[in-house]
């Protein structure tokens, strides 16, 4: 009978910690995998005839209406119908050509960018989980919204 007294007072000492929720183990540093079409020469190449094509339906869209506003004064039916290509022609009459080469020059600059990509994954990987796990230690000791206020 004495060692219910004992125990009593015990056990609901420790029913605030068996109350409080497991900490999350510690993720482990998982190891980043790179797709292999980030470092595939073909995907280079497939993004610049993208860019190609791209360009191409740039220069028909429509900015006359765009410049009038800017302008100040609303859009005659020549602003309505002038596109990229020609306000491109009317300041530069190599424009289109001079376009069309810097496009398809874009091809070393997009591979070197897929391989600097490539080599900065693991790092930025790395960052974003470490900043994830600081903002649930940050966090973990917020009030919970659905708790009742008093």
């Amino acid at each position: 009978m004495r060692a219910v007294h004992l125990i009593v007072p015990f056990a609901l000492l420790a029913s605030p910690a068996l109350a409080q929720t497991r900490p999350a183990p510690p993720s482990t540093p998982r190891t980043v995998t790179i797709p292999p079409a980030l470092t595939d020469p073909a995907t280079a190449d497939r993004l610049a005839r993208m860019m190609q094509a791209m360009s191409k339906a740039f220069l028909e869209l429509p900015v006359g209406e765009i410049e009038a506003a800017a302008e100040g004064r609303p859009a005659t039916r020549a602003d309505r119908r002038r596109t990229v290509r020609q306000a491109g022609r009317a300041e530069d009459p190599n424009f289109e050509r001079n376009f069309q080469r810097d496009i398809a020059n874009s091809k070393p600059m997009i591979e070197s960018s897929m391989k600097a990509l490539a080599a900065a994954l693991p790092a930025m990987m790395k960052g974003l989980s470490e900043a994830g796990r600081e903002l649930e230690k940050s966090t973990a000791n917020l009030p919970s919204p659905n708790y009742p206020k008093k």
